[in-house]
């Protein structure tokens, strides 16, 4: 029998505001444990929560970006459940009415543009964090992260396959990113996904029972976990079992899934409106002024640099991979007056190779958008080779100084003089009469060794279209 997988995500994306969704406490990360929990956050008798209005204009944000309903009026509840990390006993959470409705997002796979529905995206609050190391057999419980501000994004269960999973979760990460709604960081939690995994056989219009794997915090992570919980399922079908709805964990050294609870249902939840909060107005003056705010979004910028620089497609998914890089190329464009690809290609092969042998990103790159153009119009204007520019760019690394200070100090300009060029040519052929002899009698390959030793003689500084057209007319006579 075929099996058909039915995937959908829950993206849980940190929201970046500077104080909790209910209190002024700090969201900065990194704190020793428990000294940014405020009473507010604790839930203790007679505090009430104020809702943080930097956290609903960065969902209304996110909800414009990706096309959706944004609700006028949403209401928050109270998610009742008992863990220790959850000081109140409780979540607040939006049910029933979230700010953010029915979306959508475009996805690519194999070639193959897909569009993703996106049920909801609803802020709430996160939980604090349980910590089992180093408290000899005990549970230590740091509360500092309790009332960081949360949007979930839900998405419909469309997914069909671990990889359109990971380019769902991928574009997510860009967007928020993009919108500077979320930082992204995945280590430190801001950007983590509950998946929720079924098969069915294909053809049929009913989905299988589902199971929900929390909380798997990188791509490759995703992907595996979904895989294996989809061969998992098939195995227990296969051999005649049923499928438990639970949730399950992602144990990455043992690349496994394990149970973890019976999965619960939302009556479970106990959900009622929160009587400390009044329900959440979003108007449509706030909406548009909200609206204004978005920046150019990635599919767009990929458009534009296809149609307005020429890229290539794939080139011009490298170069939006985040803003930072986008504008450091149109920068280097810009200042440089140079070919884009000229630009992209500097950019995602020289700079990137560069940051990533580092560990550095770009916004930390030592070579400033600005140097790189100055290096670029060297090259464009023949005052130095492309081989030649790739040892100058070194130098920019290392010293900070610009590419043209450092092409004066090293003397690396290059030789475009022809009578200069011929004079060397001659002197190259002069002195290796045998293959010269073996090139005209058809050894063309040997035309490599003259341009090789010309440059070397140059030091590399000769311009090499120029000996390449002067030592053919050369070697024929």
């Amino acid at each position: 029998m075929q099996w058909e997988p039915v995937i959908g995500l829950e993206i849980h994306a940190q929201l970046k505001t500077r104080s909790k969704i209910f209190s002024g406490a700090s969201t900065a990360y990194g704190a020793p444990p428990n000294t940014q929990a405020c009473a507010i956050d604790l839930g203790m008798p007679g505090v009430l929560p104020v809702l943080n209005e930097a956290a609903v204009r960065m969902a209304v944000k996110f909800g414009l970006a990706v096309e959706a309903e944004i609700t006028p009026q949403s209401v928050f509840a109270r998610k009742n459940y008992f863990y220790p990390d959850l000081p109140k006993g409780y979540q607040i959470s939006q049910y029933e009415l979230p700010v953010v409705g029915k979306g959508h997002l475009m996805i690519t796979v194999d070639g193959s543009e897909k569009r993703i529905g996106i049920t909801r995206a609803h802020l709430e609050e996160d939980a604090g964090k349980s910590l089992h190391e180093d408290f000899h057999g005990m549970t230590g419980i740091d509360l500092n992260r309790a009332g960081t501000p949360l949007l979930e994004i839900v998405s419909e269960p469309d997914l069909r396959s671990p990889a359109e999973a990971v380019a769902y979760m991928k574009k997510l990460h860009m967007l928020v990113v993009y919108l500077g709604v979320c930082d992204g960081n995945m280590q430190e939690g801001s950007f983590r996904c509950d998946a929720n995994v079924s098969v069915r056989p294909k053809g049929d219009d009913a989905f299988g029972t589902r199971t929900e794997i929390k909380n798997v915090n990188s791509f490759r992570f995703v992907e595996r976990a979904i895989s294996y919980e989809i061969e998992r399922q098939i195995e227990v079908l296969e051999s005649g079992g049923t499928i438990t709805q639970e949730t399950r964990l992602y144990d990455a050294d043992k690349d496994e899934t394990r149970p973890m609870r019976t999965k619960e249902e939302a009556n479970d939840y106990r959900y009622f409106p929160d009587p400390d909060l009044l329900p959440l107005v979003v108007t449509e003056d706030f909406v548009e002024e909200v609206r204004k705010e978005l920046p150019e979004l990635p599919d767009a910028k990929r458009h534009r640099f296809i149609e307005d620089y020429g890229l290539k497609p794939y080139d011009a998914e490298v170069l939006i991979a985040t803003r930072q890089l986008a504008d450091y190329f149109e920068t280097v464009v810009r200042i440089s007056r140079c070919d884009p690809k000229l630009c992209a290609n500097w950019v995602m092969v020289e700079l990137s190779g560069a940051l990533n042998k580092a560990g550095l990103d770009i916004t930390e790159s030592p070579v400033s958008a600005e140097k790189l153009a100055g290096l670029l119009k060297r090259i464009a204007d023949n005052t130095i080779s492309g081989k030649i520019a790739k040892q100058v760019f070194e130098l920019i690394w290392e010293s900070g100084k610009d590419a043209d200070t450092l092409i004066e100090e090293k003397g690396l300009k290059q030789i475009t003089d022809t009578g200069a060029i011929e004079k060397i040519i001659d002197e190259v052929i002069a002195a290796n009469p045998k293959q010269l002899e073996q090139y005209r009698a058809g050894k063309d390959k040997l035309f490599g060794f003259f341009v090789g030793q010309v440059m070397k003689q140059t030091q590399g500084k000769a311009n090499p279209k120029q000996v390449n057209e002067i030592l053919k007319e050369k070697l024929k006579s």
